[in-house]
């Protein structure tokens, strides 16, 4: 999962993702990354780690990273919050590009419109519920999608 950051929207789709492949006993490995390399090290946004502890998920113990070329071969499929993260992690996977694993999240609940999710980053609470109802539709399409033939994936 990867936006802007690794602070708002990638951690949420990391943490919901996980919790239902745990659920479905998929023996999954979920990571997040950002794009960007503001914030490497440092916790998920405090409003994303509220609301996902009020929806029973724990994301404390994660930490931003950046996006490496070499999670195109590490991870079997990449999710992107937005069209700028897609650009992003293309030019940033250089010669690894393979678009083939890549693809923004949205496209699981709206095939081929390439919506976005919303950053909530300088927005409400409210916002970042929003955020977690988008995130929580799309991880159960991922789920419903890779789980059909395959019990261990690893996604990013």
């Amino acid at each position: 999962m990867v936006c802007l950051g690794n602070i708002c929207r990638s951690p949420l789709a990391e943490g919901i993702l996980l919790h239902k492949a745990k659920q479905a006993g998929l023996n999954w490995q979920v990571e997040s990354a950002g794009t960007g390399s503001w914030h490497i090290g440092s916790p998920p946004h405090k409003l994303s780690r509220k609301i996902a502890s009020f929806y029973g998920i724990d994301i404390s113990k994660q930490r931003c990273r950046q996006f490496q070329k070499e999670d195109l071969l590490y991870f079997d499929f990449i999710y992107v919050m937005d069209e700028n993260n897609y650009e992003d992690v293309k030019a940033m996977g250089s010669e690894l590009w393979n678009k083939l694993k890549v693809d923004l999240l949205m496209n699981e609940l709206y095939p081929g419109e390439n919506r976005s999710v919303p950053d909530p980053y300088f927005g409400t609470e409210t916002d970042y519920h929003n955020v977690f109802d988008l995130l929580d539709k799309a991880c159960d399409k991922v789920i419903e999608k890779f789980s059909i033939d395959k019990k261990q994936k690893s996604l990013s």
